[in-house]
Parts: C-alpha cells; structure tokens; sequence
C-alpha cells in the first residue's frame, strides 16, 4: 500500500511554512504542522483492567497497542471527542470520564495537543470504525500494560504517559 500527497495538506492536517523570528532575535524558517488536537483515554472496565487498541498504523509499517484515540471534530470539546473515540474504537460508552492532563505529541514540528482521560462505569453500545480503521480491543490488567511499557512493548506516546497518569491518579503507579 503506497500514498503520495499531493500538496502540504490532508484530512486532518495542514504544513505551515512560516518566516519566524526566534526569542533570540534570529529569523529562520520554519515548517509547521496544525492540527486540532486530539483525544486520548484509558477505559477502565473494573478497578484493574483496562481496555487497550490493536490498530493497524500505516506510518509504523504494522500494529501497534494502544489507547483508543482520535481528532477533534470542528467545535467538539475534548470529553465529547473523548467519549465519541471511545464508543467507535471499543464499543463502550462511559458514564464517568476524569481528566488527566495534555500533552504536546512532537513539539519540535507540530501543534498537535492531546486531551488525556480516564473512563469508568463503562456499557456496551456498536462499534463504529472508520473506513481507516482496522482494530482489534484487548483487555488487560492496568499493571500488565505499565509492565508492556517498562518492557519496551507498548511504545505509543500518548498511551504510555496517559497508562501512567491513570496509573498515577489510583495510586498504582510502581
């Protein structure tokens, strides 16, 4: 499977090139990606257990594990994003979702925030994939997910600081 852009923008993304001046005074130029932002969450679906994605990622050339996550829609707050990602990806509403934080994904070229949460009381609702999306949910212990983390298995950003903020907040981080 090959793809070729056929210009500095996408679906969910734009380059920016931009003539920028430095707190040092110095000018240079500089490419940009904007994005949105996105959501990201960690479903717990008992006081141990969580539910983590299997999703195929074209950029890493295969699978890799994950939380479910996804971009904000125009004018969607980060819960609803949120609580919509979670429902598509995994097939669970939550009725309880807690902040966890944000991150920068890679500030060094782009804009792209990440809102971090944490689901509970979770109920059963349909999937609804994305053309894109090929996914497979797993559940594991939350310490089983912090050990993939530790063993260099579960190597996703976003899920890795969102897996030890959760852990964090329930006093289980080791």
């Amino acid at each position: 499977m090959t793809g070729r852009p056929e210009d500095g923008s996408g679906f969910r993304l734009t380059v920016s090139h931009e003539r920028v001046t430095l707190p040092n005074g110095r000018n240079v130029n500089l490419d940009v990606v904007r994005h949105p932002g996105a959501s990201a969450v960690v479903p717990f679906v008992s006081d141990h257990d969580v539910l983590l994605i299997r999703q195929y990622r074209h950029a890493t050339a295969g699978t890799i594990l994950e939380i479910p996550a996804g971009k904000l829609d125009p004018g969607e707050t980060p819960e609803a994003c949120a609580i919509r990602e979670l429902a598509e990806e995994t097939g669970q509403r939550a009725q309880r979702l807690e902040k966890l934080g944000w991150i920068w994904t890679t500030p060094g070229f782009t804009d792209e925030r990440i809102h971090l949460f944490a689901a509970f009381d979770l109920t059963p609702v349909p999937p609804q994939l994305d053309a894109d999306e090929i996914i497979e949910v797993v559940r594991m212990s939350l310490d089983e997910a912090l050990d993939r983390v530790w063993r260099g298995e579960l190597t996703d950003a976003k899920s890795t600081v969102a897996l030890m903020h959760a852990a964090h907040r329930l006093d289980r981080l080791r």
